[in-house]
């Protein structure tokens, strides 16, 4: 009987590196291949010499640093504005007695069944309309010598992508963060209470402490969602400069259809951050969500 345990655990390693891990290495290989080998139809053999130029053609002409830059940015401030906002809803409803608590938390239920791809054109034509709506389309100050003159608009920036990022990312960490917080013992709040902490402090100095567990796994849940988000990034996004690095890839693979060796040279660096931010932080994203899922 051990033994045949034992034969369906090493089966199924051996799944998870064929699904998993190979990929990953052919496609290092294949980035490493001049389009002669690759053409040539040995797609499981190693290159004769490898062609680290690939490497070199990609990141310069990729415009690589400036995609990776803009998805550390739409990543780094949806990431701070889920954790504040999920944190203070999810403390509201799960501490606070107050009449409307269920409502709430079932209408933040109800966003977490409404599909992406289903807000394209209502997004569209809110962003499209907001600036006038507000007068901000042609805003005009004059004041002395002060002459202020700008268009605002919401496409096409990267606040196109953060603002629905951060309504599609809430409802998810408020069902986490609730669930732990209703396991918190009201004894802590009323110690605090008794020597004349505020409900402000007792949220900053208590109960995030207490709730980094669960943050941590809101934190993993957001970043691996907007970091490979491309519908709409392609969608409101037109300009080169604020392309995440998802989109990035795909004009890259659409410009230089030809170089394939290129091409997987700039998947291999488009996979890179992801992967080097799995390894150092292996531990606790596993501890994260284990946690999450525990007291959740």
């Amino acid at each position: 009987m051990k033994k045949i345990k034992k034969g369906i655990v090493f089966l199924l390693f051996a799944i998870l590196i064929v699904t998993q891990i190979y990929p990953l290495f052919w496609l290092l290989l294949y980035s490493l291949k001049t389009n002669e080998e690759i053409l040539g139809g040995s797609f499981f053999s190693f290159p004769a010499a490898p062609k680290w130029t690939n490497y070199k053609e990609a990141y310069e002409a990729g415009h690589y640093l400036q995609y990776l830059f803009n998805s550390v940015f739409v990543t780094g401030v949806t990431m701070l504005f889920v954790i504040l906002l999920s944190s203070m809803t999810a403390y509201a409803i799960a501490r606070f007695k107050w009449k409307y608590g269920q409502v709430v938390m079932t209408v933040f239920l109800l966003g977490m069944m409404i599909p992406l791809q289903a807000t394209l054109l209502p997004l569209m034509f809110i962003f499209k309309n907001i600036p006038s709506v507000l007068g901000l389309d042609n805003f005009h100050f004059h004041f002395y010598f002060i002459n202020i003159h700008f268009a605002w608009k919401i496409i096409n920036t990267h606040l196109s992508l953060i603002l629905p990022y951060i309504a599609f990312q809430t409802p998810i960490a408020v069902f986490i963060l609730n669930g732990f917080m209703r396991s918190i013992p009201h004894e802590i709040e009323e110690s605090a209470y008794m020597d004349g902490a505020s409900v402000y402090r007792i949220f900053r100095s208590i109960i995030i402490p207490i709730s980094v567990p669960p943050v941590m796994t809101v934190c993993i849940l957001t970043f691996i969602n907007i970091w490979n988000e491309y519908i709409l990034a392609a969608t409101f996004i037109s300009s080169e400069k604020l392309k995440t690095l998802p989109f990035g890839v795909y004009s890259f693979v659409s410009q230089y259809s030809v170089n394939y060796g290129d091409i997987g040279a700039f998947l291999v660096l488009g996979a890179l951050p992801v992967i080097v931010i799995y390894f150092l932080l292996s531990e606790k994203i596993t501890k994260g969500m284990v946690a999450g899922a525990v007291k959740g």
